[in-house]
């Protein structure tokens, strides 16, 4: 799609990158995907991203959109004639605003924690702060998805979107550790909720199998975290 008005500068691993690449799919956008090498930057990236020099980046004609869920925010705001991802309802976008800002800034660091943890009682610490975070999660998800199939409801909307754009790297974390985070004993509604999401025709060709991210974690440089 080279003459596509819609470009997106990103890496397949990336799970920030992921979110952007869901949004776009569950609207029918036509976009082209720029791969980017973020060890060697585009001069298209520095000059779309100049304060983060970061991906995803979306440009729209010719303005670029920086960060993961603002640029989520934005394609439900601009493309509105497919299914909404925010909630109409102010309290519950308030909720969803608030539990996505909990994925990124509370949760997810634990992520990146356990991978930098050396010692095996360290990471096994970092582990369980990781699963009661998922534990927090599986209450929130009871009360937004109201019995039904996603956070979002019928649909797949912004807390699923920004909690599901990481479920590769949680399957390649489980087998790369040999642990259980995401799982029917401790939080059914979340694996549930994991199976229905990888499913949805929006995502399976958006996040990479968990063997695939296990090689791109063993490499020298991690790409997935160089990302917002």
């Amino acid at each position: 799609m080279s003459g596509s008005s819609i470009k997106f500068l990103g890496t397949r691993p990336s799970p920030f990158a992921n979110r952007v690449e869901i949004a776009l799919n569950i609207k029918s956008v036509d976009y082209e995907f720029i791969t980017e090498d973020i060890f060697n930057k585009s001069e298209l990236l520095l000059q779309s991203s100049p304060v983060h020099k970061k991906i995803p980046v979306l440009i729209h004609g010719d303005n670029p959109i920086c960060e993961s869920l603002v640029i989520v925010q934005y394609i439900d705001e601009t493309w509105t004639n497919g299914p909404s991802i925010c909630p109409s309802v102010p309290h519950d976008r308030a909720i969803a605003r608030f539990w996505a800002d909990y994925v990124d800034n509370k949760w997810f660091p634990l992520i990146l924690e356990v991978g930098e943890a050396v010692e095996k009682e360290a990471k096994k610490a970092v582990l369980q702060k990781i699963i009661e975070g998922l534990c927090l999660l599986e209450e929130a998800f009871i009360k937004c998805s109201k019995g039904k199939d996603f956070f979002g409801g019928d649909n797949i909307g912004y807390i699923d979107i920004a909690l599901g754009c990481f479920l590769g790297w949680i399957r390649a974390m489980e087998m790369m550790l040999s642990v259980n985070l995401i799982y029917e004993a401790k939080t059914p509604g979340l694996a549930g909720w994991a199976e229905r999401f990888l499913s949805e025709k929006a995502v399976k060709n958006v996040i990479m199998e968990p063997e695939k991210l296990v090689a791109v974690y063993c490499r020298p440089k991690n790409q997935a975290a160089n990302a917002n």
